[in-house]
């Protein structure tokens, strides 16, 4: 599939006047062809009427012809073939196995919602039906469905080239839920953007999806994403990127005359505790699992370790050994953009010159332009409580263990974080009642709590919470990953008295779509 650099809006296809994007080798740093062109904001205004337009249509599509157009979007994107992983290899410095399995995991996400769709259970239909006779006031009738919130802006991530952009879980939920979707492609792999774009736009058409259903935009600078915020017929918004990003676009949703949600994954450092008991017995093993996931993608996961807690003593000083040992060998590794690896090289720096860190390993030597060299530093539980600095995320497979005096001090500590997306216990039987105290910090901090593993590796599946407390994400109410991610992008409507023959095929008495529906509120199935 060739690659064109235009901007597709509906089914049309065009080059944008409004300055250039120029993909980047994240190797070497030289640029790519072709240029792609920035989207104006009359091609905005038409992104956003087509959606608009096709909204009403779209959003009454039955759950099986909205299933068979997300499995298509699948099937198109495994159809592009090798063109898709080689493009994304050179614009993101991703490796090859990783690609594809991400890839896998893009189309895993969109067969999901065609199930989750197809089921019909997210709509959610209740009926309370009439009681004409009952004293000493007659009841109504009564029948509710939810129902999609409106066009979804969703922005391209950098870490997630395909699983967190065009087509990725925000893309699908939202699709799902009934809402067209307008992307805006990260700029740091354009290329691959518009071969993904390319398939959702072939099965819009060939589904027989009203034109607006989908739109992708390339924006040269600021003016498209902020445009999209703000713009009356973009009802919410999915966001992967950082704290700053996030919240400018949260505060643009907040000041509209109709505020919108913004769902933004923003930061997490991902505590991982250490118990004394687990710690005593397997101390080499959890450093070396440790390690491995902190390196995982050179870092680059929003999941990724971030921090160490554990009580002070022997023990902590093995894993410390242990994991400094297998970090010495780690390779440097091309990290997304030249920008990430300046922002990675400088937090890295100003962690290695703090007066209370101590610089346990650093991997090996970068041997080429934009790699990132794995660091692993040790601090005290008094530093960290006080130097804000010591808390903040650093986008990279750098990582910060801190001695505490004791349990007591470890559960301080969980109590004076932000929001996190996961907490990882390491921990043995000895250990259940410890652990039991610290269950309802971590619950009020975390999205998900996993136990003698790590955060990196996120499972899309129906139990899944991909999100936490601001900062982790904007609304800790919400999941990104899972089937539970569709209901970001729904709403309840409810409708009293209307006649069967004016109601939504959801609610008629019938019941043509053959949905599970609450009757009087006890659950009847007919599946």
């Amino acid at each position: 599939m060739q690659i064109t650099g235009n901007l597709l809006i509906g089914q049309q296809s065009v080059f944008g006047s409004n300055g250039e994007i120029k993909a980047v080798n994240a190797a070497t740093g030289a640029t790519i062809e072709p240029v792609f062109g920035g989207a104006t904001l009359a091609d905005l205004d038409r992104a956003c009427a087509l959606a608009w337009t096709a909204f009403d249509i779209y959003r009454e599509t039955s759950p099986e012809v909205r299933a068979t157009f997300l499995e298509t979007i699948a099937q198109n994107i495994l159809d592009i073939g090798d063109d898709l992983i080689e493009r994304c290899m050179i614009e993101s410095g991703l490796p090859r196995a990783r690609l594809e399995g991400e890839r896998g995991r893009t189309v895993g996400q969109l067969r999901m919602f065609a199930d989750v769709v197809r089921n019909g259970d997210f709509i959610g239909a209740r009926i309370d039906p009439a009681q004409p006779e009952r004293k000493p006031l007659p009841r109504v009738d009564l029948r509710l469905r939810h129902i999609g919130v409106g066009p979804v802006a969703v922005f391209g991530a950098s870490n997630f080239p395909l699983a967190f952009s065009v087509a990725g879980g925000d893309t699908a939920s939202a699709l799902a839920a009934g809402c067209p979707v307008i992307a805006k492609a990260h700029s740091a792999h354009p290329g691959t953007a518009e071969l993904v774009g390319r398939a959702v736009q072939k099965a819009v058409k060939d589904c027989g999806m009203p034109e607006g259903t989908f739109s992708l935009l390339f924006d040269s600078g600021r003016d498209v994403g902020q445009g999209l915020v703000k713009d009356e017929r973009i009802k919410a918004a999915g966001f992967t990127g950082s704290r700053g990003g996030g919240t400018a676009l949260m505060k643009l949703a907040a000041a509209r005359k109709e505020p919108i949600p913004v769902y933004a994954e923003m930061s997490s450092i991902n505590p991982v505790l250490l118990f004394p008991a687990a710690l005593e017995n397997r101390a080499e093993g959890i450093a070396k699992a440790f390690v491995q996931s902190l390196v995982l993608g050179a870092g680059q996961f929003c999941t990724n370790p971030g921090l160490v807690l554990a009580v002070n003593g022997p023990d902590l000083d093995r894993f410390i050994e242990a994991a400094s040992a297998a970090l010495k060998d780690t390779a440097a590794q091309t990290m997304l953009t030249p920008g990430i690896h300046k922002a990675y090289e400088g937090a890295v720096e100003r962690a290695a010159s703090h007066a209370d860190v101590t610089t346990a390993a650093r991997g090996l030597e970068a041997k080429g332009d934009n790699q990132g060299e794995s660091a692993l530093f040790v601090t005290t539980a008094e530093a960290f409580r006080e130097s804000h600095d010591l808390q903040e995320e650093i986008f990279g497979a750098s990582s910060l263990i801190v001695r505490c005096p004791s349990l007591d001090a470890m559960l301080e500590l969980i109590e004076s974080l932000e929001g996190q997306l996961t907490a990882a216990l390491h921990i043995d039987e000895a250990d259940y009642a410890d652990v039991r105290r610290f269950l309802p910090a971590l619950e009020r901090r975390t999205g998900r709590l996993l136990v003698n593993g790590f955060g990196t590796g996120v499972e899309v599946g129906h139990a899944m919470v991909h999100g936490g407390p601001f900062p982790s994400t904007a609304d800790g109410r919400s999941t990104s990953v899972g089937s539970l991610a569709i209901n970001r992008f729904l709403r309840p409507v409810s409708y009293q008295d209307l006649p069967d023959a004016l109601l939504p095929a959801a609610l008629q008495m019938e019941n043509p779509l053959g949905l599970n529906r609450r009757i009087d509120g006890k659950l009847e199935c007919v599946r």
